[in-house]
């Protein structure tokens, strides 16, 4: 792949400014760059999604690409197709066996002998395709990776609307993997896996032949698949190829950055001395003032060339505050019952409530309905049977997984418009959620997933509501901002009822009590049980 002279902005808002790079065939490469930077629009732009202000991305003839979004929506005519067949459409194996069969009963027919040698050419051409997709092995192909992939075999012959979130980006990726693209781009792939799943993904990329771009904050997995490392400079609006993983990358980025700050303090002390000598000698006899011109010339080209250190990345930086601490209970669900089909229940006589500034963990298997008992709480699906009680003194702020919440039309500032707020105001405000300049012109719909977790932060930062209801809050964060939204959660003194999957987040929310569904059963926190369900979940994403 060939980027030549790639310039891209939305609006005012300058992504990429010129850039040149070359990726070769077969590399596997991860990117990575802060929130915001351009990592999911540099995906768009190499599928053609967008299109650049100028410049050009040059791809080999006729290059298949397979692309995993963070937020799977599957296109595709019609979602009551089942999971099996949607896996085997990923080769068009029956498509291209039905063409050839048409062929040959065309050539059973056809007397004309001109004809007849364009069906057979497209015989052999069709016969290529197959045997490219593996015609004979591909079923046997296809249940490795059901199986490796986890896929449990129960969801095989359900349709696509009746999974979760979870399994609906399970079976998609596994589809992905099955096309046998020869380019892949990941967008946060391994957000849905669990362990033994994502051990499976890691073998499967090392052994893929194809070229692989994925950006994930996952650091195991890109130091696992990765090979290369292409670094999105989002002061700079460029983009540069290391040659290692992530941790290569790393070193050589601090080994680079000691070298410009050493280099810096040498032309500083240098800059500082011909600032005396010109001081010194420039008023004084034609000699001294030939001196002292000559070291102005040396001063000016030492500014040219002096060194610019990279900025460090920023790190959101808020805290939530209270209008009043709510309720003693703030939260009380008796006896629910729900199911998208009534005649199969995801929960029966549902009955638990939350005490005042507690931290309220949601776990079980994946397709349980851990999601969907937060939209209940919200109000936004209704009970089938029992009763949600929100005491009157409980304000909520509501964490969506996929950002269902935010609206796409509107841009960041409009965002905020609810909140009496001068613009001034509101600016300084979302500095610290580093949303600065332009960046606050920028509609919803053109933000990364990233860039959207940030707005849907800064809403319940806003919001002083004193009962939190999180699903999933890290899931598009890279690790720096993960340890400080975790000690932000862990200081709040509201209540929080929490969906999450990241033990390491929970861990530092000191979280107290645990619902475990479908059972309904609570009890005080053990990580042990956490483990145990992204064991289980092997069966079940």
């Amino acid at each position: 792949m060939n980027i030549r002279d790639l310039s891209f902005s939305f609006g005012l808002q300058e992504i990429f400014d010129h850039v040149n790079l070359q990726i070769q065939d077969g590399q596997k490469v991860g990117i990575v760059g802060s929130n915001g930077a351009g990592k999911s629009t540099f995906l768009k732009l190499i599928l053609k999604r967008l299109e650049p202000d100028r410049g050009k991305i040059i791809l080999p003839a006729a290059t298949r690409i397979g692309f995993l979004p963070q937020t799977i929506s599957y296109e595709i005519p019609s979602m009551d197709i089942t999971v099996l067949d949607f896996l085997l459409e990923g080769r068009p194996i029956k498509k291209l066996e039905k063409k050839l069969n048409e062929a040959y009963l065309k050539v059973a027919q056809e007397t004309d002998q001109k004809k007849l040698e364009h069906i057979l050419k497209n015989i052999s051409k069709l016969q290529a395709q197959l045997d490219y997709y593996d015609v004979y092995n591909a079923e046997g192909i296809l249940l490795k990776l059901i199986s490796g992939m986890n896929i449990d075999t129960d969801l095989l012959d359900l349709k696509l609307s009746e999974l979760s979130g979870g399994q609906k980006s399970k079976v998609a990726f596994a589809r992905l993997l099955y096309s046998k693209f020869e380019m892949l781009l990941l967008d946060e792939p391994t957000n849905h896996l669990d362990l033994d799943s994502k051990d499976f993904v890691i073998n499967y990329l090392k052994n893929y032949k194809g070229t692989v771009l994925v950006i994930s904050h996952d650091i195991s997995f890109l130091n696992a698949v990765t090979s290369q490392t292409l670094y999105i400079d989002k002061q700079k609006h460029n983009i540069e190829l290391y040659n290692g993983n992530y941790q290569k990358y790393l070193k050589v980025r601090l080994e680079r950055l000691k070298m410009q700050e050493r280099l810096l303090e040498k032309q500083e002390k240098e800059e500082e001395k011909l600032k005396r000598i010109i001081a010194k000698y420039i008023r004084g006899n034609e000699k001294k003032a030939n001196i002292a011109k000559d070291r102005q010339k040396k001063l000016a080209r030492l500014e040219q060339q002096k060194v610019v250190l990279d900025k460090k990345t920023r790190i959101m930086n808020f805290k939530i505050e209270l209008t009043h601490p709510g309720a003693m209970e703030p939260l009380r669900c008796e006896n629910i019952s729900f199911g998208y089909d009534k005649k199969q229940l995801l929960y029966e006589n549902l009955s638990f409530a939350l005490n005042r500034q507690e931290k309220f963990l949601i776990v079980g298997e994946n397709g349980v309905g851990k999601s969907t008992l937060l939209k209940l709480i919200m109000g936004k699906l209704p009970v089938l049977k029992g009763q949600i009680t929100v005491n009157d003194k409980t304000t909520i702020a509501y964490y969506a997984q996929e950002h269902e919440d935010l609206q796409m039309d509107k841009t960041i500032l409009e965002s905020f418009s609810n909140f009496a707020l001068t613009e001034r105001q509101l600016r300084a405000f979302l500095g610290n959620f580093l949303f600065s300049k332009n960046d606050v012109y920028k509609k919803i719909a053109y933000l990364s997933p990233g860039e959207r977790s940030r707005v849907s932060l800064a809403l319940i930062a806003l919001s002083k509501a004193n009962f939190l209801v999180l699903d999933e809050p890290t899931n598009h964060l890279d690790p720096e901002t993960q340890e400080m939204i975790a000690q932000v959660f862990a200081e709040y003194k509201g209540t929080i009822l929490l969906v999450s999957h990241n033990v390491d987040f929970v861990e530092k929310l000191k979280v107290e009590r645990m619902l475990l569904l479908p059972s309904g059963k609570i009890c005080d926190y053990d990580k042990n049980i956490i483990l145990y369900y992204q064991k289980l979940n092997s069966l079940k994403k």
